[in-house]
């Protein structure tokens, strides 16, 4: 079984072969995504883990793409002078997740991004590094796929609202 973990239903409103995967709606945010990636995790029928998914840009010539996510980094953690940024200390397996040979990178953090932050990646979202992290400690294959439908600016909301389902299609492609 394939576990398919979206934040949102309007995100993928898609019903799939329920014999081969399971679709689950997290919520938004690294907790309720950490809570369904262990319940995901702990099936004993699960062979996989996918992160579907909506990203804002911080690279204008991505906007509009599927993209398959190589590393995730964790956006808001902030532990400063005992870590690097995105970097949670006294950890083995506390910095950047490296999920495939993709060069896309994305970093999670719990807040709406509306300008550039500090760490720089292709692309920023509010659950992925929790699912990967679960995966990771749980040795379960993980991908990750994000749509990106915004600029990270004071307009990414309002994209974002026009834009969340538009990737549907080229994420069923590749399943």
């Amino acid at each position: 079984m394939i576990y398919i973990l979206v934040a949102l239903e309007n995100e993928f409103p898609i019903k799939l072969d329920t014999n081969q995967y399971s679709v689950v709606y997290t919520g938004v945010g690294k907790i309720n995504a950490t809570i369904h990636a262990i319940g995901a995790c702990l099936d004993p029928f699960c062979t996989k883990v996918i992160n579907y998914g909506t990203a804002g840009a911080l690279n204008k010539n991505i906007i509009g793409q599927l993209i398959n996510i190589g590393t995730i980094y964790q956006r808001d953690m902030d532990a400063r002078p005992l870590a690097d940024l995105g970097v949670t200390p006294f950890e083995e397996d506390g910095g950047p997740i490296y999920v495939s040979d993709s060069l896309f990178t994305l970093s999670t953090g719990d807040n709406f991004v509306k300008q550039i932050p500090e760490l720089i990646t292709d692309a920023v979202d509010m659950e992925a590094y929790a699912i990967a992290k679960i995966c990771k400690r749980m040795n379960k294959p993980f991908q990750c796929y994000k749509y990106l439908t915004d600029f990270a600016d004071e307009n990414s909301a309002n994209h974002w609202q026009e834009n969340v389902n538009k990737g549907i299609d080229k994420f069923l492609d590749i399943l």
